[in-house]
């Protein structure tokens, strides 16, 4: 313990004072707010985030989560706005401007040119006397009673708070537009998030190859097969039928079982009733499948035939675990 500082109750009368000031918001959700999300609800254009400071870094995130989830948005940073980017600003957008006091040079400057353009602006702001709320059509109250900073000045719980107001905004767009795991997946093509809710268990086998065997299948060919397409597994299949799958651990046990195994086939070696997925599932479910019976690999079947087979590095490349 550092100079007699009590480091753990630091921490947690951060958390405290902080959760203490998020959950204070519910009490600030009116009818500016509503009217807010119905205003963001009928826009034709975006929604057109500004601040300065700490204050732009929360309107970024907001900007990010809010694309993310189906309402197209745009950050414009306060001092950058007077020097050529309120051209960003078209007519059928909507403004929120964050900050805490509502009273910085910045945005008693830039707030002039806002209320020109005719557009509706918000004010998330802690200080609802401020410049900044007095001139905006609508204000959502961000108002903290301290920051958790000791000297009551860094931006700590402030900022805190403003991330959840613009949360609180995200989610309720996103909830009366009936934004689903779908439509998410279509904004976030290349993260692992979408990649759960869009790629298919095909997308992935079909690159693998159709390691098969025939039921009277030798053991040299099983083993050929089995290395040939490196899956850890080949299907023994019948009239395009699947019979069972012999696995590096099924080699293993003919081995200990048997000494010589020139007169053994496929049938005689394989397991019956393998563990199957259409290629039409998601490859997440194939994962879940996987670990559920403690196997590496699926056999991958299209309408009840065949397919191929899919292993679980396929999905652990795809960053999907």
């Amino acid at each position: 313990m550092k100079n007699n500082i009590d480091i753990k109750s630091l921490a947690q009368s951060t958390f405290e004072l902080e959760a203490a000031n998020v959950l204070a918001l519910s009490e600030k959700i009116d009818t500016d707010f509503v009217g807010v999300i119905e205003k963001i609800l009928d826009l034709k254009g975006r929604v057109i985030l500004t601040g300065i400071g700490k204050s732009a870094i929360i309107a970024q995130k907001i900007v990010a989560t809010l694309n993310s989830t189906g309402t197209p948005s745009i950050f414009m940073h306060a001092a950058d706005a007077i020097h050529g980017d309120l051209g960003i600003i078209q007519s059928d957008d909507l403004i929120i401007a964050i900050s805490k006091s509502g009273n910085t040079p910045e945005i008693k400057v830039l707030v002039p040119y806002l209320k020109q353009t005719g557009n509706i602006l918000v004010a998330m702001v802690g200080n609802k006397q401020s410049f900044l709320a007095e001139n905006a059509d609508y204000i959502l109250d961000t108002s903290i009673t301290r920051e958790a900073c000791p000297n009551n000045l860094a931006p700590t719980t402030s900022t805190t708070v403003q991330l959840a107001m613009g949360d609180a905004i995200a989610v309720c767009l996103q909830t009366l537009r009936q934004f689903t795991d779908q439509d998410f997946a279509k904004y976030h093509p290349g993260g692992a998030l979408g990649k759960q809710l869009y790629l298919k268990v095909g997308d992935l086998s079909d690159n693998n190859g159709l390691p098969k065997v025939d039921p009277t299948s030798d053991v040299r060919t099983v083993l050929i097969s089995i290395t040939k397409f490196r899956l850890g597994a080949t299907v023994v299949v019948e009239n395009n039928k699947i019979s069972g799958i012999i696995t590096d651990g099924d080699i293993r046990r003919m081995l200990e079982k048997h000494t010589d195994v020139s007169g053994l086939n496929a049938k005689e070696i394989m397991s019956l009733n393998p563990k199957t997925i259409e290629r039409s599932e998601l490859a997440a479910n194939a994962l879940h499948l996987m670990r559920q019976n403690s196997i590496s690999q699926l056999v991958v079947t299209s309408e009840g035939q065949y397919a191929g087979i899919i292993h679980l590095q396929d999905i652990l490349k795809e960053g999907i675990i």
